[in-house]
């Protein structure tokens, strides 16, 4: 397995923040990953999902949003998220210009990544993935939060697991439905919101990660449109 490269970039109006970069020899792609709300890019599952990817050639660059490195609870602004995705995408391009560009996240990163989509901000993105996109709150099923999806140019995919309470598949499936040919949705039986699964199951938590991670990569090989087609 290759080493955990550690780099940073700067956020315009938000300062320097960290990110770790894990290629293996023979990646095909990378996938630039933003954690979610409570847990920054070291969190063991990011750390275990990363190397996982790396098995089958997928890059990752994680990066930590401004609140996190300065270890604030209260996450930034819609504005300064996005902008640090954007940031981060932009740094994921320098750092490995020949891989196609991939950029997604775990739930709140997810989300915000897409949001940038949304806002054109991520010009050479190829593709996003969502490890658990939060539709709605806990126990507040909605859907005002896909509503930008319809805006996203980008080819998505939905990892999603059937006990995930802030994603009511009965809602998010129409939704993905409505996006067409732009939405996959790869649906993990027995997770929860942050992957975990239980013993009765007969699945791993390590089992899960692979699963994660080989329908990235098998997504990912079906290719996306050029930048110009999109």
């Amino acid at each position: 397995m290759a080493a955990t490269e550690s780099m940073r970039f700067t956020v315009e109006g938000a300062g320097d923040v960290p990110a770790l970069l894990l290629r293996p020899a023979k990646a095909r792609w990378l996938l630039v990953l933003a954690h979610g709300a409570g847990a920054g890019m070291r969190h063991p599952f990011l750390e275990a999902l990363a190397e996982e990817l790396a098995r089958v050639s997928v890059a990752t660059l994680r990066y930590q949003f401004p609140y996190m490195e300065q270890r604030r609870h209260v996450p930034d602004a819609p504005s300064v998220l996005t902008a640090t995705v954007e940031a981060a995408v932009q740094a994921g391009a320098k750092t490995a210009p020949e891989l196609p560009l991939l950029a997604g996240g775990k739930s709140l990163g997810g989300r915000m990544t897409s949001t940038g989509a949304a806002e054109g901000k991520l010009e050479g993105v190829r593709g996003l993935v969502f490890f658990g996109f939060p539709l709605h709150p806990p126990k507040r099923p909605g859907t005002k939060r896909a509503e930008h999806l319809r805006k996203v140019k980008q080819s998505m995919l939905f990892l999603q697991g059937t006990r995930d309470d802030l994603a009511d598949l009965n809602l998010l499936r129409p939704i993905c439905e409505e996006l067409g040919e732009r939405a996959t949705l790869h649906v993990i039986e027995g997770a929860d919101h942050s992957f975990h699964v239980l013993k009765k199951s007969g699945k791993t938590e390590e089992g899960v990660r692979r699963e994660l991670a080989e329908t990235v990569a098998a997504w990912a090989g079906k290719g996306w449109p050029t930048r110009a087609e999109v």
